[in-house]
């Protein structure tokens, strides 16, 4: 008899974790329900900062656009000192290169980046189905079976939690969150008009009346969003008038029309696993950071982006391990995470203007899964790249009239570059499962002619950045990181990779 399940995957949580991840796996052409237990998506702009990393993954996506548009560059910082203001940059501005073509963090309001997924799943075909919780779940070796508060009980292959920091989907798995909560640091979110209040600076008061006070401008709106420390005994009054007199004791600027406010305690803390059996936890629901450094919707939607392609592979029959691999990838990213935003926050406690400093290691694009499970440290290298660094981008001409890798890169298949003769008089002969992910082959070659399956790198920059000195192929995974570069022996150490990832082929199959 044939196992029967209603879906393949049921996310709950619909903010910018379980948003990527439903999407992702609906291109992929999986059934997806997701779920939230809030009556509405949500409306404020707590989570502002969305790193390089994670615009790559927005573009891959197909919403980078949309984010741009609705989103701005980070202002300088303005703190006031008295009667001065002095300007300090935060953020150091990059430009655009080759291989980064998105450097420096996009300053837009959580809300937003909620609405551009969502609607990208209208786009998809798939209803957010608000106010519907999981109360809980039962699982065995074939499935989930999830019990949601409209007493409906759904049968899925997988569940995955994205249903924040006091995740239900955790709590139910019996996962412990290890760290700590300290209730009596606490700071205060607006979002709020100013009146009179300059926009093309992130004002800061670091002490003013005993207290620390922030006001950023939020893009394309009249809206700030306004940050109070509270003092550890402090009870606060979020009525409107008491929140406007607070702001204008502390600053002497008027606040109005506030529209969300929130006491955030800067939590720390990490799940000690990602999976239990068929239960997965992403985003805050797996790790709660400070709001330092601008990490966590980040960290989160990269989980996702990690995770869909590996479910989506595994439910075509590729080895459960693959599922695995989710843990140990992510789990360290995690907890380096939390310890930067902890290390900046620190700062910040202690009036230090370093903590207001941000620099490569937020912008996240030297995350690397080399020496994890799919990316051995004993594998061949590049001059520039090893297994599980992410894939550069590179300026090229190919089909379709692709300009750079990231045109190539862009939706669920793999990518397989050849590099030199004898790899690419290898490509054909290469085996792939059908059913699963596709595999996408190209030639790099520095002819003007543009082939099929040729990619034209006629200014030497792709061969460059990718570091080829010799016959090279190099896969590129769904999520843009590279899984395999292989300099000898074509065909079978291509062969050990693909059983690791794709569903064992019975019969020897090619697919472009």
């Amino acid at each position: 008899m044939t196992e029967h399940h209603d879906i393949d995957v049921l996310v709950a949580g619909a903010g910018p974790t379980g948003s990527t991840l439903a999407a992702d796996l609906l291109r992929r052409g999986l059934r997806v329900r997701l779920v939230d237990k809030a009556p509405h998506a949500f409306k404020g702009s707590r989570a502002k900062g969305v790193q390089p990393r994670t615009q790559e993954v927005f573009e891959d996506l197909g919403v980078l656009g949309e984010a741009h548009a609705e989103g701005s560059p980070y202002p300088l910082a303005g703190l006031h000192l008295g009667p001065i203001t002095v300007p300090w940059r935060m953020q150091q501005r990059n430009r655009p290169t080759p291989n980064v073509p998105y450097p420096n963090i996009l300053l837009l309001p959580q809300h937003r980046t909620d609405a551009i997924l969502h609607r990208l799943l209208d786009r998809l075909g798939l209803r957010i189905e608000f106010g519907t919780a999981v109360e809980g779940f039962e699982q065995d070796a074939d499935g989930v079976t999830t019990t949601l508060s409209s007493g409906e009980k759904v049968r899925s292959r997988y569940l995955v939690g994205a249903d924040g920091g006091s995740s239900t989907v955790r709590k139910a798995a019996g996962i412990r969150f290890v760290g700590e909560t300290n209730d009596s640091d606490r700071t205060l979110i607006i979002d709020g008009t100013i009146d009179g209040l300059s926009r093309n600076r992130w004002h800061i008061w670091p002490r003013t009346h005993g207290k620390s006070v922030g006001a950023c401008p939020l893009p394309h709106s009249n809206q700030f969003q306004v940050m109070i420390r509270l003092t550890p005994d402090e009870t606060p009054d979020l009525d409107e008038a008491a929140l406007a007199t607070q702001f204008h004791t502390l600053t002497g600027f008027r606040l109005h029309d506030i529209t969300w406010t929130s006491v955030f305690r800067p939590n720390v803390r990490l799940v000690e696993r990602y999976r239990a059996g068929r239960i997965f936890l992403a985003g805050d629901a797996a790790h709660v950071h400070t709001p330092a450094g601008g990490q966590g919707l980040n960290t989160g939607v990269q989980d996702a982006y990690n995770l869909g392609w590996k479910l989506g592979q595994v439910i075509a029959g590729a080895p459960d391990s693959l599922l695995d691999s989710y843990e140990a990838e992510r789990q360290p990213i995690a907890a380096r995470v939390l310890g930067k935003s902890s290390e900046l926050y620190a700062s910040l406690d202690q009036r230090r203007l370093s903590g207001l400093k941000r620099g490569d290691e937020e912008r996240q694009l030297g995350i690397s899964y080399h020496g994890g499970p799919l990316a051995s440290t004993n594998a061949p290298a590049t001059k520039t790249l090893h297994v599980g660094d992410r894939a550069p981008d590179a300026p090229c001409t190919g089909p379709g009239g692709a300009r750079r890798l990231f045109d190539i890169y862009q939706g669920p298949h793999f990518t397989l570059l050849a590099f030199g003769a004898n790899a690419a008089k290898s490509l054909p002969e290469l085996t792939w499962s059908t059913g699963s992910a596709e595999l996408r082959r190209y030639a790099i070659g520095t002819a003007r002619g543009v082939d099929y399956n040729c990619l034209n790198d006629t200014s030497g920059k792709l061969t460059s950045i990718y570091g080829i000195t010799g016959d090279t192929l190099v896969l590129i995974r769904p999520d843009g990181y590279i899984g395999s570069i292989i300099t000898t022996d074509w065909l079978a150490a291509f062969d050990n990779v693909a059983r690791t990832i794709t569903p064992p082929r019975f019969s020897a199959t090619h697919s472009s």
